[in-house]
């Protein structure tokens, strides 16, 4: 089913940074409620590890599939991103901290989280992808501000 991955929501934009995966092929990226779309191949049942990085200036976006580069797409050049935000895994937020479909939720394992507010390269990529980034992150997986939320569990 449809699922959010990742979702920065601020009190103007639910979308603000959102990373949605509506079909086994496919990633959405959205900034500022615009996005792009990223066709991977399909891996039911299997590890996926996915990497998004946006630059304000530019518009770049840059996607990474299992380690590996996809090209490059264009989205919301010279956007300012909200900065007071709340931040959800496997949950997108149709409104600030709230506004959850039931039907959107991701159900699975997610792991090794991280974010940067620089962009990132191919080898940052893959040292993330195990475990052991090259970059201070903003926040990991190791130091997320997290709370457990129903049937919501973190395992270190």
């Amino acid at each position: 089913r449809p699922h959010s991955l990742f979702s920065y929501a601020t009190k103007k934009q639910s979308n603000e940074i959102l990373l949605f995966k509506p079909k086994p092929d496919q990633y959405k990226f959205h900034v500022g409620d615009k996005f792009v779309v990223f066709t991977v191949p399909k891996s039911l049942g299997e590890s996926e590890h996915v990497c998004a990085s946006w630059e304000s200036s530019t518009g770049i976006v840059r996607f990474w599939f299992n380690g590996k580069p996809w090209p490059r797409k264009g989205l919301q050049r010279g956007y300012t991103v909200g900065a007071t935000a709340a931040i959800l895994l496997g949950q997108e937020q149709d409104s600030f901290g709230g506004g959850f479909d039931a039907q959107q939720s991701f159900v699975g394992e997610i792991s090794s989280v991280y974010m940067w507010d620089t962009g990132i390269s191919t080898s940052g990529v893959s040292s993330a992808m195990y475990d052991h980034p090259n970059k201070t992150p903003l926040f990991g997986w190791r130091n997320f501000p997290y709370r457990i939320v129903g049937e919501v569990y973190v395992k270190p």
